[in-house]
């Protein structure tokens, strides 16, 4: 059995790929501060794109996007604040979700949201 850990990074991994294969360039993976982590950080021409990215086996529970709470959300956008105030970064953000459906060893479904929500 694979751990959380190793499924979450495996997720990671297939997002990242994908986003690549749209054009993005990867910035940074994992970037932890006392607030939260931000899964990935791309650019996507002159934007920042902070990507969380969720991935379930099944939707028993719902969907991946779904589990994208409004607590979340803060989390990330405190995070990302904190991001761009260590990097001296003023580039335009946006936050995208890319939800993952992994079940039973088919390819995986990707959903990529653009702009998944604001900085209110």
């Amino acid at each position: 059995m694979i751990s959380r850990v190793a499924q979450g990074a495996a997720a990671e991994d297939v997002a990242c790929r994908y986003l690549e294969a749209q054009g993005f360039m990867l910035v940074t993976r994992n970037f932890r501060c006392r607030g939260g982590e931000l899964d990935l950080i791309m650019r996507d021409g002159e934007y920042l794109v902070f990507i969380e990215v969720r991935s379930r086996s099944y939707t028993r529970y719902g969907a991946p996007a779904e589990s994208v709470t409004r607590t979340k959300q803060r989390r990330l956008l405190r995070a990302a604040a904190l991001y761009l105030q260590r990097q001296r970064q003023d580039l335009p953000c946006r936050f995208d979700v890319v939800a993952i459906l992994q079940a039973n060893h088919h390819e995986p479904q990707i959903e990529w949201i653009r702009d998944a929500f604001q900085l209110t």
